[in-house]
């Protein structure tokens, strides 16, 4: 296990600045997901923590010692990256002990934690095989297997499962996170995925034009956005915002509330709308609506809710659940009955 510290990181490729002053503290043996919009700067951010990227200012510390002066293989970490990078000649056991080999290990020691990384991830049998004969999961799970045999202080992941299609990503998210309980180490993973995020953290960190815009529990960030940003960006279907006199009643420039906590009607309720369209899932309906002067909101509700396009209905907010922003799009808190 170590712990990881950024001190003031910023990084700049010519005038362009891609990281601003990022501060943050990662405990040993944490889950830490970085998590942004493509282009918010936390693959580069990974890429510095690793040492392939040089910063522009601040300092990385790895267990509270500096680490900026050393180099990649110098830093007690291990990187899975999205595209596998494996050797093609080498087979799935070549690719795994590759590392070890090069750093003079001796043949038992490279054979056992060869053996212990291909039990973990099932790959007992896959062990002889080349790239080529392995699906992009089995590949992945091999790429894994490769950080796990060099016991890193660190583990680094960039958006290791953007190449899988969904099923794989839900079967290889839960064997990293079985891999994160076993191994009890620290994990460091960035992906442009909430759900990803969401699943996989004990603590995630929102990234914005490379910027923090907060730091927290999954949970903590789904009930308690800091901003707009962080309340649009975190939840799937994502919040509904409404501005002008629906704002203006709770005291706020801006308020936001998500699909489950809007409640449908044919008879009476908060806002008349119409069915735009209507999502027919099993468990759950997604129902988008448009509402006179506010546009299109969306709707969470049982998969038993039949409605059609055209059709008018009246919504009716949990009003406890109603979130606030200033002008500045910052949280003032969540709105009461007495708002």
């Amino acid at each position: 296990m170590g712990s990881l510290t950024l001190q003031n990181i910023s990084k700049s490729f010519g005038p362009v600045e891609v990281l601003k002053d990022i501060n943050l503290e990662v405990e040993s043996g944490e889950f830490v997901v970085f998590v942004g919009p493509s282009g918010c700067g936390k693959s580069t951010l990974l890429r510095i923590i690793a040492g392939l990227e040089d910063q522009t200012a601040g300092q990385v510390l790895i267990e509270e010692k500096p680490v900026d002066h050393l180099p990649p293989s110098k830093r007690g970490i291990a990187m899975v990256f999205q595209s596998y990078a494996l050797y093609p000649h080498l087979t799935a056991r070549g690719n795994m002990s590759l590392g070890l080999k090069q750093s003079g290990a001796d043949r038992n020691r490279i054979a056992q934690q060869v053996q212990l990384a291909a039990d973990m991830l099932s790959l007992e049998s896959l062990l002889d095989r080349k790239p080529s004969e392995l699906s992009g999961g089995q590949r992945q799970r091999v790429a894994i297997g490769r950080a796990i045999v060099r016991e890193p202080t660190l583990f680094l992941f960039d958006e290791p499962l953007s190449n899988l299609d969904a099923a794989l990503r839900v079967n290889t998210r839960i064997e990293i996170a079985k891999l994160h309980r076993t191994l009890n180490s620290t994990m460091v993973y960035v992906t442009h995925d909430q759900t990803e995020a969401m699943t996989l953290a004990d603590k995630i960190v929102v990234l914005n034009e490379g910027r923090i815009e907060q730091v927290g529990h999954p949970l903590e960030l789904y009930q308690r956005p800091a901003n707009l940003f962080v309340a649009g960006f975190i939840g799937s279907p994502k919040m509904n915002f409404l501005s002008g006199d629906a704002a203006a009643a709770f005291g706020a420039v801006e308020i936001g509330i998500r699909p489950e906590h809007i409640s449908l009607s044919r008879d009476s309720g908060s806002w008349k709308a119409v069915v735009s369209h209507a999502e027919h899932l099993g468990s759950d309906t997604f129902v988008y609506l448009e509402i006179e002067d506010h546009g299109l909101l969306t709707v969470r509700t049982t998969g038993e809710t039949l409605c059609q396009p055209g059709e008018s209905f009246f919504l009716t907010p949990n009003v406890e659940a109603i979130h606030r922003f200033d002008a500045n799009g910052v949280s003032i808190g969540q709105a009461s009955r007495t708002s």
